[in-house]
């Protein structure tokens, strides 16, 4: 009889949405369906380190995790496969993916629709991210968002910090280059997936295994302007309008005529000037 392939669990432990109990019964799933399953972690304080024996990693966690676990991975020739289950705030790329949240399910999820879990992971400076980048008002709230709101009230915490950032909101001058192309603008959003902050979408054609990245510009990013682009946003209709340019690259340079910090898939990330490029590897499930 042929061994089990192994599969690596990941978690963050120090995560406020971690749960062991949801963690034990997504592995006894897991075990179910065939793998030999050994559980490790992605934190600060322990990175996550992958087992080469490891035929498929799964990350139970939020976008944070995925992102530090998909970029170890991204740097492979030949990296394991791969699946996330939503144990987090905002899930972006487990919603793309429609997967499901019971462990059965998800176990069945895992085996059984593999071809059609691609994700390009995206480099930016020395770091990387996988669903959404952004500069605007929702970056800086992202940056300055409460930790103790954000643990009673979850998601609506960012909402809460965006409108007080609007207040005293003044857009900086961007000047970005996609593929060669040279553009100036407010705000910029980058999409590699579908979703943004939640079940809203900014850039309907994107895909998060393209390997081709949707941007999304805002010529004047002023209060009025933005508070127009977030209105189209939230009724789920593309924004389009004079004011909104779009474009689609690989290669993609920022610089800013103040210091600007860049949105990374929900977390505060790096600072401008800023190179972004798709990583060779596609990971696949």
């Amino acid at each position: 009889m042929s061994a089990r392939p192994l599969l690596q669990l990941v978690c963050n432990p120090a995560s406020g949405s971690h749960n062991p109990t949801l963690i034990k019964d997504i592995a006894s799933a897991l075990e179910a369906k065939g793998f030999a399953v050994e559980l490790a972690t992605s934190s600060a304080r322990q990175p996550f380190a992958l087992n080469t024996k490891a035929a498929h990693v799964c990350v139970a966690g939020g976008d944070g995790t995925v992102r530090h676990v998909a970029a170890a991975l991204s740097q492979l020739t030949n990296p394991p496969a791969f699946s996330v289950y939503p144990m987090g705030t905002i899930n972006l790329v487990a919603r793309e993916w429609d997967v499901p949240r019971k462990p059965d399910a998800f176990a069945a999820h895992v085996t059984e629709q593999a071809d059609l879990r691609k994700l390009a992971v995206i480099k930016i400076n020395d770091t990387h991210f996988v669903a959404c980048a952004s500069i605007g008002p929702d970056a800086d709230a992202v940056s300055l968002v409460s930790e103790t709101l954000k643990a009673r009230i979850g998601r609506l915490a960012y909402a809460v910090s965006l409108f007080r950032v609007l207040a005293r909101w003044k857009p900086p001058k961007l000047a970005v280059e996609i593929d060669g192309e040279a553009f100036e603008c407010g705000a910029l959003y980058i999409s590699n997936g579908r979703y943004f902050a939640g079940p809203w979408t900014i850039a309907p054609k994107a895909n998060l295994g393209d390997q081709s990245l949707q941007v999304t510009m805002l010529r004047s990013a002023g209060q009025l302007a933005f508070l127009r682009f977030l209105v189209a946003v939230l009724f789920g209709t593309t924004p389009s309008s004079s004011n909104v340019r779009t474009a689609e690259g690989r290669m993609i340079q920022i610089s800013s005529d103040r210091p600007i910090t860049i949105q990374l898939d929900g977390d505060s990330g790096v600072s401008l000037p800023a190179t972004l490029s798709i990583s060779r590897t596609l990971l696949k499930g």
